[in-house]
């Protein structure tokens, strides 16, 4: 999947509350690790994990799942098998009305789910990690040596 980095830069600009089901309690899991990582840059991240659900996790409470959240979100990350994607992505229409984007984590792609998300005008993101796309846009792999191909300065 090819995304413009303009695209990518408007999504996560633009974003202010992310759910992210799937998310672990486990700091060394990368859902938990990327959620962590979002609410320190100023998202609001609601956990959906049936599993871990009424726990508390970066100040917010796990929710079973995308129906037992209180706000309005404005992204949904998914941290789960691609073949589990489409009814997420059909719970997630129901249940927010002014949801924008739906990011599936790297490794994950559901065409079925990408195309319900796309005819109701959805930006869908799949096979990506928000927390890698932001820190190569907003210039922080640079400050690791990692060429991003993002000019930020100019002669």
């Amino acid at each position: 999947m090819q995304y413009s980095d303009a695209f990518l830069k408007d999504i996560l600009t633009r974003t202010k509350v992310v759910a992210v089901v799937g998310v672990s309690m486990n700091p060394v899991r990368p859902s938990y690790y990327v959620a962590r990582y979002l609410t320190l840059k100023g998202f609001k991240v609601v956990p959906v994990n049936p599993g871990n659900a009424g726990q508390r996790l970066f100040g917010q409470e796990v929710r079973a799942s995308l129906s037992d959240c209180p706000d309005t979100v404005d992204m949904v990350d998914i941290f789960r098998r691609s073949e589990h994607v489409t009814p997420i992505v059909e719970e997630a229409l129901q249940v927010f009305p002014e949801l924008r984007t739906v990011w599936m984590q790297i490794g994950v792609e559901n065409a079925e789910a990408a195309a319900l998300a796309e005819a109701r005008g959805i930006d869908v993101i799949q096979n990506r990690c928000p927390k890698i796309e932001y820190q190569r846009l907003f210039g922080e792999l640079r400050m690791g040596g990692f060429n991003t191909g993002v000019i930020s300065s100019k002669l």
